[in-house]
């Protein structure tokens, strides 16, 4: 090799790392942009939202428009509401995917395969096809309208039951048989053994789904007709009105405000996510 082919080599080696630093940073900008747009017009002044052109770093930053999120709904209320609705969702997840997942992946019954093949099929139905079958199996039993009707439907989870079968699949079945030995039945195994073991998985689901449905809309809009029992996407959707008289601001507060919650346990619950994305993929 020649030394200005050995030069070459050295120069593009070293611009490698810059060159992938650049890469990640417009993605991030590409990404973030919208996040520091909306709360950099969340505190402007009404007038100042439709500024040409428009200011990334707001000339006189003010909260009014938090302030004024409080007073048009009951930001308490319904953040109460979307908690109590999200957080049981989520724990309900970690239950029936775990379950569900180390049933397919360690136990041996009869139309084994279909039914996981079953499962899967649904994660290709969309929602709106089926929530009008599951209306009126919640108007039949009494639970439109309520939270429990928003809660209970959405406790199986197709994703959740894979990514769990796959966690199970990667644990050696070498621990389940010495359990088995010493006299423990399935039940027992899975509750002393593999559970324990499945807790970063279980914490995959659980943060994925308090994410979507914190900030799910479609079935509390089709479900719930009682101010009362509005979520807090729903509750946000009165400040649309603001649209019309150029108080963007109040609206975009009231986005920033629903993101909290949702940022707050993404970032607690990174570590196990990261952890158990990653041992997903290893057998061990």
């Amino acid at each position: 090799m020649s030394q200005a082919t050995l030069s070459l080599s050295r120069a593009r080696y070293a611009a490698a790392p810059w060159a992938r630093i650049a890469g990640l940073a417009v993605c991030a900008l590409l990404t973030l942009g919208p996040v520091i747009w909306t709360v950099s017009t969340s505190l402007r002044t009404p007038a100042e939202s439709f500024d040409l052109p428009p200011k990334i770093i707001p000339t006189h930053p003010t909260t009014e428009s938090y302030r004024g999120v409080f007073d048009q709904i009951d930001v308490w209320l319904v953040a109460l509401n979307s908690t109590l609705v999200t957080a049981l969702i989520a724990v309900g997840q970690m239950i029936t995917a775990g379950l569900a997942g180390y049933a397919f992946a360690r136990l041996e019954f009869r139309f084994k395969k279909p039914l996981f093949g079953l499962v899967l099929a649904t994660m290709m139905v969309p929602l709106q096809v089926t929530i009008v079958p599951v209306f009126l199996v919640l108007k039949s039993m009494g639970l439109t309208d309520t939270l429990l009707g928003l809660i209970i439907p959405a406790f199986p989870t197709a994703f959740g039951t894979f990514l769990m079968r796959q966690y199970f699949l990667g644990m050696p079945k070498d621990l389940g048989e010495a359990a088995m030995l010493d006299g423990c039945g399935p039940w027992r195994i899975f509750r002393s053994v593999y559970a324990p073991l499945a807790a970063p998985g279980l914490a995959i689901v659980g943060v994925l789904a308090f994410n979507y449905h914190w900030n799910e809309f479609f079935r509390p809009l089709i479900l719930e007709t009682s101010g009362q029992n509005y979520t807090l996407p729903l509750g946000l959707v009165s400040l649309q009105g603001n649209l019309g008289t150029g108080s963007v601001s109040v609206v975009l507060a009231g986005v920033v405000l629903s993101m909290l919650p949702a940022v707050a346990v993404f970032v607690v619950g990174q570590r196990p996510l990261r952890e158990g994305i990653t041992s997903a993929g290893v057998n061990r």
